[in-house]
C-alpha cells in the first residue's frame, strides 16, 4: 500500500450510533473469543507454523532494512528450539527473556514457545532488587539476556541468581567484562543449528490453557506482578482485535513500544500474526522519526499509548504531516483534547481508545470512534465489565445493607471490576492470575452482588453516560498514572530510600497543564546537618527507577505531614503540586540531559516535559 494524502476534515461531535449497532460488533467480538478452549492443543508454536506455510515469503518483521519473512522467522525460532532443547529446556520450563526490540526477541521467544517453556519478559529499564524480584517469582531456570541487557545482571542482587545466556547485538555491544557474566552464547549456537520444525512430541501434553509468557504489571501497590497469559489468550486476543479492526495481511503495525509489555507483544503481535501481517519494529520511540518510518515501512496500524500523540503534536507542522497511509491507532490514555488536534492536523482515521489491563479479564474498546471515551457498554448484561461504588477517601468499596457492592448509575464514578466467569474449558471471561497465589488472591472481591460470586478487582475509576460510554478518570489510592505506566508511590518512596541523607521521602502525583496522567513528585525532608544534592539524588532514582517512574519534581521540605496513624499525609502536597505560587519551599525539577535536577524555571519545566 502506497503512502496517501489526508484531505481536510473538521472534527465535530459524532452522532451516537444506536446502542444496538455497537453492540452488533461487541456480540462478533464475544462470539470469536467464545471459540478459544483451554483444553485445544493448539498454541502459539502452531499458529507461527502454520502462518509460515501460509504466509511464507510475506514480511512478518521489519526492522531498519532488515526484512524478515514469516518463513525466515519461524526458521530462526526452529534455531533457537533446537539449541535451547539441547541445553535441556523442556516443556513446562519458565526461561526468563532480557532484550530489547529487535528481531532476536521474535527468534529466542517463539523458539522457546516451540518446546512448550513459558517465557518471562524482564522489563529492560530495571535492575537490582527489582529484577531479583522479577527473576524470583517467576521462578525462571534461565535468563536468555542481550547483550546491551548483559550489565543489568552485574548487579549484587541479581548476580549469580540464574544462569544467563547471552545473545549477540550488534548494534549495542557489551563490555568485555559483562561477557564474562554469560555461561553460555545461545545465539551462536542457535545459528549452528537445524532450521527445520522440532519434533511436536517435545511439546506433547501443552494446551492453550497453559502459559504462554509472563508479563509483569505494576499493579496498584507492591512490587511488579508477572501476570500469567495462557496461550489461548494470546491467539484470542489476535482473533478478537483482527476482525474489529478490520486487519489483513497488507497491513503493516508499526511498533516501538516495548515488546515486554503486553500493548506490543501481545496485542500488535498476536494481531499481526493472525491476520498474516507485519510489524515495523523499532527500538524505542522517536518523535522526530516516527512519520519518516511510517512512510517508509508503509505503516497503516499503530499502537500508542496517550503521551505519544502528545509527543508529535510538539513537534513543528510539516507540509508532509498528511502524507501517509496510517489509517488506524489502537491504544490507551488519549485524552479528548489531544484525539480532536491529532487528527485535524494529521489526517482522518479509526482510533480505537480501550481500557484494561495486561492481566485483566475484562476491557472495553471504542469501536464508535466517539472522541475521548474508552469504550461502549450499549447493554449491562451483556457484558462481565461493572462500574461499582468506591470511596477515595477511605480507599475503600461501598456495601448497601446485605453487604453487597453497589452499582454505579450513570455519571457516578466508581471502580471497574470484571466478574469472573469459570465456565468449564471456555478461557473468555476468566482471571488468568499472576504467578504468586497470594498477589492473585488479592486482586480478587468475594461476595460481590450475591453469596459465592467474585469479580476481579481494576483499581481504575471509570464513569459511564447515559448513552453507555466510558470514561477513564484515575487510579485508586496512591498509585498514579504517568506515560500511560502505572507507577506505585510506595515502590518509588523505597527505592529512593537509598539517598540515605534524606530523612523521610514522600512520593505522589501531581497533575501537570497539557500532560495526561500525573507526574512523579518527592516531598524530601533532609536529615539534620545535611544539605540536598539533586545530582546524588538523580543517580539514586536513575539507577533504582525506570525513567516513567523517577520523580519529575522535587520539593524540599522541613518536616514531614504526618497522620495520627502515623502515615505520610499526601492531599495537601498534591494541592500544592510544583506552583511557586502556592510553595515557598525550594523546587526542583529532573533535567535528564544534564543528569542532575535543577531549580524549577518556566524554561526547565518545559524542557523536563519534551524529554
Amino acid at each position: 500500500m502506497s503512502s496517501v494524502t489526508h484531505p481536510e476534515i473538521n472534527v465535530a461531535p459524532a452522532a451516537v450510533p444506536p446502542r444496538e449497532a455497537t453492540q452488533a460488533i461487541l456480540d462478533r467480538r464475544s462470539v470469536i473469543a467464545s471459540r478459544f478452549r483451554a483444553s485445544d492443543p493448539t498454541t502459539l508454536a502452531d499458529k507461527l507454523e502454520a502462518a509460515a506455510q501460509a504466509h511464507g515469503v510475506r514480511p512478518f518483521i521489519r526492522y531498519g532494512a532488515e526484512v524478515w519473512t514469516y518463513a525466515a522467522v519461524n526458521a530462526a525460532a526452529n534455531q533457537v528450539a533446537h539449541a535451547a532443547h539441547a541445553q535441556g529446556i523442556r516443556r513446562g520450563d519458565v526461561v526468563a527473556l532480557a532484550m530489547e526490540n529487535r528481531p532476536a526477541f521474535f527468534h529466542v521467544w517463539f523458539g522457546l514457545a516451540k518446546l512448550g517453556a513459558t517465557v518471562a519478559f524482564l522489563n529492560t529499564h530495571i535492575g537490582g532488587r527489582a529484577l531479583a524480584h522479577e527473576l524470583a517469582t517467576t521462578s525462571a531456570r534461565v535468563a536468555v539476556v542481550g547483550e546491551e541487557c548483559l550489565h543489568a545482571f552485574a548487579a549484587p542482587e541479581v548476580h549469580g541468581r540464574v544462569p544467563l545466556w547471552s545473545w549477540a547485538d550488534a548494534e549495542k555491544p557489551a563490555e568485555a567484562e559483562w561477557h564474562a557474566l554469560a555461561t553460555l552464547d545461545l545465539g551462536a549456537l542457535a545459528a549452528a543449528a537445524p532450521r527445520d520444525n522440532p519434533e511436536a512430541a517435545w511439546r506433547t501434553g501443552l494446551t492453550a490453557g497453559d502459559p504462554c509468557v509472563y508479563i509483569f504489571t505494576s499493579g496498584t501497590t507492591g512490587l511488579p506482578k508477572a501476570a500469567i497469559i495462557s496461550h489461548a489468550r494470546w491467539m484470542m486476543s489476535g482473533a478478537v482485535m483482527c476482525d474489529t479492526m478490520g486487519i489483513e495481511n497488507r497491513d503493516c503495525f508499526y511498533t516501538f513500544l516495548p515488546l515486554y509489555h503486553g500493548a506490543a507483544s501481545l496485542s500488535a503481535g498476536a494481531t499481526a500474526l493472525t491476520a498474516g501481517a507485519s510489524l515495523a519494529l523499532r527500538r524505542k520511540f522517536s518523535r522526530r522519526e516516527f512519520w519518516a518510518d511510517v512512510r517508509r515501512h508503509q505503516v497503516t496500524v499503530c499502537q500508542y499509548i496517550g503521551e505519544i500523540c502528545r509527543y508529535l503534536l510538539s513537534e513543528p507542522e510539516h507540509p508532509d504531516d498528511r502524507r501517509h497511509g496510517m489509517r488506524t491507532m489502537v491504544g490507551a490514555g488519549l485524552s479528548a483534547d489531544v484525539w480532536q488536534r491529532f487528527v485535524e492536523r494529521f489526517g482522518e482515521m479509526r482510533i480505537f481508545e480501550g481500557w484494561g489491563s495486561t492481566e485483566a479479564n475484562t476491557n472495553t474498546l471504542n469501536v464508535d470512534n466517539r472522541v475521548g471515551s474508552c469504550g461502549r457498554v450499549p447493554f449491562w448484561e451483556k457484558t462481565n465489565l461493572r462500574l461499582v461504588r468506591y470511596d477515595v477517601e477511605t480507599d475503600t468499596h461501598l456495601r448497601d445493607a446485605n453487604g453487597c457492592l453497589i452499582p454505579c448509575r450513570p455519571g457516578e464514578v466508581g471502580e471497574a471490576i470484571g466478574l469472573i466467569h469459570n465456565y468449564p474449558d471456555i478461557v473468555a471471561g476468566r482471571f488468568e492470575g499472576y504467578t504468586s497465589p497470594a498477589e492473585t488472591e488479592r486482586k480478587i472481591l468475594r461476595n460481590v452482588f450475591t453469596l459465592g460470586d467474585a469479580a476481579w478487582s481494576s483499581g481504575d475509576l471509570l464513569r459511564c453516560d447515559e448513552d453507555g460510554y466510558c470514561w477513564f478518570v484515575d487510579r485508586v489510592g496512591d498509585t498514579f498514572r504517568w506515560k500511560s505506566e502505572n507507577v506505585s508511590t510506595m515502590e518509588v518512596a523505597d527505592a529512593l530510600s537509598e539517598y540515605s541523607d534524606a530523612e523521610s521521602i514522600t512520593v505522589y502525583g501531581v497533575q501537570v497543564p497539557g500532560a495526561e496522567g500525573r507526574a512523579g513528585m518527592a516531598a524530601v525532608v533532609m536529615r539534620e546537618g545535611q544539605a540536598f544534592d539533586p545530582r546524588t539524588f538523580y543517580e539514586v532514582a536513575c539507577s533504582r527507577l525506570p525513567r516513567y517512574a523517577m520523580p519529575l519534581f522535587v520539593r524540599l521540605a522541613p518536616v514531614a505531614d504526618i497522620t495520627t496513624t502515623f502515615k505520610l499525609r499526601k492531599v495537601d502536597l498534591q494541592r500544592d503540586g510544583f506552583d511557586p505560587q502556592r510553595v515557598s519551599d525550594p523546587l526542583f525539577v529532573c533535567d535528564a540531559k544534564a543528569g542532575t535536577y535543577v531549580a524549577l524555571t518556566p524554561e526547565a519545566v518545559a524542557r523536563a516535559l519534551g524529554s
